[in-house]
């Protein structure tokens, strides 16, 4: 019996990026079983309306629950005997069309990891054309302990080109295996996460139970990613949000690292830094 597959797509404002997505997973060269959207408080929903709707696409509106929740009641609709594999899909991250194929058979090699990734690319939604430069090929952290994608912003090369395990995986693209998702019940993604670092906070969880997470180079996705370059050009409400998150999380897997955490919410919460 061949491997079932299932997408979940949380979107807030995406009427740009999620047709682009959808038209991407359309493509796939591997069978979707369901196809799950969940719009979490869109300022106009009517985009959704708007959107073809084969008959495995299901879309659910909701008030802004953010991402965490929203990626969770996703997931409940797939149904309580999880099987196969999940794939938390961004809607502005789009997926050439043998990926699915290909992230499945990874998968099956690596028996261990609850989760596989791969390239992620930077994409301009505007041009249709991919920047040539790397959004995130896994998630690192420094020796103070600031998490951060690693290459992102540098050019495209070899750099990066072998499979590997690594700390943490981009939230934008997770190619999960059920099996180590299940016996986390109904909060696979923490709930206390509203926005940002909940991907880390999960991998976390998953290597303490023994999984691996595998970043696979020829694994390549597309992302358009809406952070800005310099900092001081986001708004001071995500950036405080991302810093308490990390805080958060450090608090719920203890660290010196704490430390880091603490200052930066600081110097973002008293100083806008």
């Amino acid at each position: 019996m061949a491997t079932a597959v299932h997408i979940i797509i949380v979107t807030h404002n995406s009427a740009g990026e999620l047709p682009i997505c959808l038209e991407h997973l359309a493509g796939q060269t591997r069978t979707i079983q369901s196809l799950i959207v969940v719009d979490s408080g869109s300022t106009d929903t009517g985009y959704l309306d708007s959107i073809t709707r084969p008959s495995l696409l299901s879309v659910i509106k909701t008030e802004n629950i953010a991402f965490s929740k929203a990626n969770n009641l996703g997931l409940s609709r797939v149904g309580e005997n999880l099987s196969g594999m999940v794939v938390f899909l961004n809607p502005d991250t789009f997926l050439p069309p043998t990926f699915i194929e290909n992230a499945l058979n990874v998968l099956e090699k690596n028996t261990d990891a609850a989760i596989v990734s791969g390239k992620l690319l930077g994409y301009d939604p505007q041009t249709r054309k991919a920047t040539g430069r790397i959004d995130s090929t896994g998630i690192f952290r420094r020796w103070y302990g600031r998490w951060y994608d690693r290459g992102k912003g540098e050019p495209d090369s070899s750099k990066y080109d072998l499979s590997e395990s690594v700390p943490a995986l981009c939230g934008a693209l997770m190619c999960c295996r059920a099996e180590a998702l299940q016996p986390l019940g109904n909060n696979v993604f923490d709930p206390d996460f509203f926005l940002y670092k909940e991907d880390i906070e999960l991998s976390l969880r998953l290597r303490r139970k023994g999984w691996s997470l595998v970043y696979e180079p020829d694994l390549v996705a597309y992302h358009c990613r809406g952070w800005q370059a310099n900092r001081r050009k986001m708004n001071y409400a995500l950036r405080l949000t991302a810093a308490r998150n990390e805080l958060l999380l450090y608090r719920k897997h203890p660290s010196p690292y704490l430390v880091w955490a603490l200052m930066k919410y600081l110097l973002v919460r008293l100083f806008r830094l």
